[in-house]
């Protein structure tokens, strides 16, 4: 029974779960958004999420470390470089997961976790709308009033240099 354990194992043993978590760890921070099954998107985020939170300071103890966890240098570098800059004023929750449905060979749940500060999608500003058009607005009767109008005065100027 599994009384008081809060990790979810994935079926995998110890050194196989932590080898396969640090290389998506490597990937969601080399690419910003990855695809994977709802339950490892969940392990992953409370895996990498120390990890970014680590990068706010650049020391040589928290490079250390985390090279311990990902084991490459290029990501430690993305992180430190990069993404720390873009979270420094977050106070924590650095990655989204998204249910994407299912997979249809074994039905699993599917999922996508990315990085928040780097969907552009969703930093767009809500205030991009347009404007909402209804077909009875004073607005557009005052237009179409104004519109003869300016229409006919060309129209009239125009008879007098045919004659």
């Amino acid at each position: 029974m599994r009384h008081g354990c809060k990790i979810n194992h994935l079926s995998r043993t110890h050194a196989h779960r932590v080898a396969m978590l640090s290389n998506m760890a490597t990937s969601l921070i080399m690419e910003k958004r990855i695809e994977t099954t709802l339950a490892k998107a969940k392990a992953l985020r409370v895996y990498v999420e120390p990890l970014i939170n680590r990068s706010k300071e650049d020391t040589t103890n928290n490079r250390r470390v985390v090279f311990s966890y990902l084991h490459s240098k290029e990501a430690v570098n993305e992180l430190f470089r990069e993404i720390s800059q873009k979270v420094a004023n977050r106070p924590g929750g650095y990655t989204r997961i998204l249910k994407t449905g299912i997979r249809h060979g074994d039905n699993s749940a599917m999922a996508i976790i990315e990085l928040v500060d780097y969907n552009e999608n969703m930093l767009k500003p809500l205030t991009e709308k347009k404007a909402k058009s209804t077909r009875r607005s004073r607005a557009k009767k005052a237009e179409t009033a104004e519109a003869p109008a300016v229409a006919e005065a060309p129209a009239v100027e125009e008879t007098p240099k045919a004659e």
